[in-house]
């Protein structure tokens, strides 16, 4: 791939990230329509204002591009090898109860191959941002994973998902963290914690039943960064696959061994 083209897809990601942080920014605190799509998880008005400037910038930029976007944009026609993986808007809970830790996130694949990430925190003004072999920025200055070795030292995050019959093991990891670590938090925004990791700020993450859209920036941000990610059986990651173990690489193999504990078994029958 030329340099030129990837100078255009960080540029027009930048682009469509701020725009969506814009609109959320001018509705905070006041969203007046609110949509359920299931028990608990909900979408919003500015989900969806958000999710279109974002796919009216790219795909007048780039028509053959396919998208993949959390509210409903779905893969367009075409072979090109881009697919663009779009969260809209990544926390909508905390948005919705006008909890300052929500943002946009947008990944660019090609061929399957994570090639660009940028995650934009509108509330703080940060834009995280990696490419593959390019390294990971936040604001242009470079980011670094922590150098913490111990998981008895190390601050973690993890998200529940919003199928409730999911959450009896998500709760077990929970627990089992909260014993080996120095401190757990569950945020609301996986995005964001990944790119916290990639900063340094959290020492590791990790989450099932996920979207593609909410890990794919993210985890090239944190691999970019010098960390390690992976499946929770320690496999390559795959957005698609909706989990995620990211870790500053030192406490990845704790990591994977507490989850493989954990794990509650299936009963005989």
């Amino acid at each position: 791939m030329e340099s030129g083209a990837i100078d255009q897809f960080r540029a027009a990601a930048i682009e469509a990230a701020r725009l969506a942080g814009a609109i959320q920014l001018a509705s905070l605190g006041r969203v007046e329509r609110i949509e359920f799509k299931g028990r608990v998880d909900l979408v919003t008005e500015v989900d969806k204002r958000s999710e279109a400037a974002i796919v009216g910038l790219l795909a007048g930029r780039f028509p053959d591009h396919r998208i993949v976007a959390e509210e409903g944009t779905g893969e367009a026609a075409g072979a090109s090898p881009y697919r663009w993986l779009i969260d809209p808007l990544d926390g909508t809970t905390n948005y919705a109860h006008a909890f300052p830790y929500f943002g946009v996130s947008l990944a660019l694949q090609r061929a399957g191959e994570l090639i660009l990430g940028v995650v934009y925190d509108p509330v703080k003004d940060e834009l995280f941002r990696a490419e593959r072999g390019g390294g990971a920025f936040l604001n242009d200055r470079p980011l670094a994973v922590s150098a913490t070795t111990e998981i008895l030292r190390s601050l973690l995050a993890t998200g529940f998902p919003y199928d409730m019959t999911k959450r009896p093991t998500t709760l077990a990891h929970w627990t089992a963290f909260s014993y080996a670590a120095q401190g757990i938090r569950r945020n609301g925004a996986a995005a964001l914690d990944l790119c916290y990791v990639a900063a340094g700020r959290l020492d590791g993450f990790y989450e099932a039943h996920l979207g593609p859209w909410d890990c794919g920036a993210g985890g090239l941000i944190v691999a970019e960064a010098g960390g390690r990610i992976s499946d929770y059986a320690g496999g390559p990651f795959d957005p698609f696959r909706g989990e995620i173990v990211a870790s500053n690489g030192h406490l990845h193999d704790a990591m994977l061994a507490i989850i493989a504990a954990a794990t509650p078994r299936p009963t005989a029958t």
